[in-house]
């Protein structure tokens, strides 16, 4: 029945423990927003996913005419149009595939784009004062990992939720369609399935946490031993047979935790596929007495067994749906937390652009000296104590203040001079460098 794919991953990577974010009609409104542009590669991704949904459908049918119509009457070009059926279903609906990866990769490529380019040219208005309070890992990681958590939000989860949902709508219309007694049968045995699933998913979840965790501390342990100073220190102390000690038991613990989530594993599908098997079988023994007394045919219980198996796995991914439907806005959350930051230096709502200028520089008369202070007043630097603009005055800054000392006062050195009576002029265009001896 093919059981072991779609719904019920998610019961293992799904983590209740986790904090639930909570979704707005203002956070969907500005997740929307970001979506319109392409909201007609949106009908498209939908009209596909219903395309192919519809084709998935038409297979167990092909085969409930081979058996009830087409073989008894042997009807040799009715068979032949059947064979060319199921020829021709995998290959349109490939087609078909290959139609909803690209609108689906456009979609979340274009949302990633505008997210991206959205939050650098906000970051670019930023004040110097916001770069120099905030760690630039933390931008990079909201500009890459929030932005393509972003993508996967629209791309994979909005996908997948929506093709399920249209799965089981269509499977359970045409299986009620088909006989609604086996129908209410296999929807009973879906309890089977969900609490084992649920049960083991989180011995799982559990182990899978741990792993984590285990692998953490062993990483951590070898970047302390490993790097310059760590493995220094090891060698100073003589810690090597106690460091090697200390992360063979490490390693030993990821080891055995990792066995134990494989035979956890194991054991899950195994007891999934042997519930299945039991469903299929409940399912044909119906299905079997109501042949026996009549009531449909044997090609009605082949497609039936198929539909079943189609059924399940999309209601088993639904069931977690909303959940991660709101754990993938997370990274929504946190892209629109950097865009909603103010900007302290913004400009007038009636700004005029700067039109194209010819500035012109000119420097008339400029001096510039460094002074020292007096020996008693030296605080370890000499600092910038003289500066003349047009052949102006001369002051002395001293902690904040200004001296109204001349350079021949007493116990004052003797001014240095930077630059003295200094004029020239920077016409549009050109490119003037002055060069000292520090560069």
């Amino acid at each position: 029945m093919g059981l072991h794919g779609g719904g019920w991953r998610a019961f293992i990577t799904h983590d209740e423990q986790a904090e639930r974010p909570g979704i707005t009609r203002d956070l969907l409104q500005r997740v929307w927003a970001f979506a319109r542009p392409y909201r007609w590669r949106i009908a498209g991704l939908l009209l596909t996913i219903l395309i192919v949904s519809a084709l998935g459908l038409v297979s167990p049918l092909l085969y409930r005419d081979l058996i009830d119509n087409t073989l008894p009457s042997g009807d040799w070009a009715r068979l032949n149009w059947l064979a060319l059926g199921m020829v021709a279903l995998p290959l349109l609906s490939g087609v078909m595939g290959v139609w909803q990866r690209q609108l689906n990769a456009q979609i979340g490529e274009g949302v990633i784009y505008d997210l991206r380019c959205a939050l650098y040219e906000h970051l670019q208005r930023m004040s110097l004062r916001f770069f120099t309070q905030t760690r630039t890992g933390e931008l990079m990681s909201r500009l890459n990992n929030d932005v393509v958590g972003a993508q996967q939000a629209v791309s994979s989860t909005l996908v997948t939720i929506s093709s399920n949902l249209i799965s089981v709508v269509a499977t359970l219309g045409i299986m009620l369609a088909l006989e609604w007694r086996l129908t209410l049968l296999g929807l009973g045995i879906l309890p089977l399935f969900l609490l084992p699933a649920r049960w083991i998913g989180g011995v799982l979840r559990r182990l899978r946490r741990k792993a984590m965790e285990l692998n953490a501390e062993m990483n951590a342990d070898m970047n302390e031993t490993l790097n310059v100073s760590g493995a220094i220190l090891v060698k100073l102390f003589g810690r090597e047979q106690s460091s090697l000690e200390r992360f063979r038991r490490d390693a030993a613990q990821v080891r055995d935790i990792g066995v134990r989530s494989a035979v956890t594993a194991h054991w899950f599908f195994m007891l999934l596929s042997i519930i299945g098997a039991a469903g299929t079988a409940v399912v044909f023994w119906g299905g079997g007495r109501l042949v026996l007394f009549g009531t449909f045919t044997v090609g009605t219980i082949v497609a039936f067994g198929s539909y079943l198996s189609q059924l399940y796995r999309p209601l088993m991914a639904l069931t977690n749906a909303p959940v991660e439907f709101a754990q993938s806005m997370v990274s929504f959350e946190r892209v629109f937390e950097v865009l909603d930051i103010p900007v302290e230096i913004a400009e007038q709502p009636n700004a005029k652009p700067l039109p194209q200028v010819g500035g012109r520089v000119e420097f008339e008369h400029v001096s510039f000296a460094y002074e020292g202070l007096p020996e008693s007043e030296k605080v370890g630097l000499e600092e910038v104590v003289r500066f003349g603009w047009h052949g102006g005055g001369e002051a002395l800054l001293k902690r904040g203040g200004v001296r109204e000392e001349t350079p021949g006062d007493a116990g004052q050195a003797a001014p240095r001079w930077a630059l003295q009576d200094l004029s020239f002029v920077i016409e549009p265009g050109e490119l003037v460098a002055l060069v000292g001896p520090s560069g």
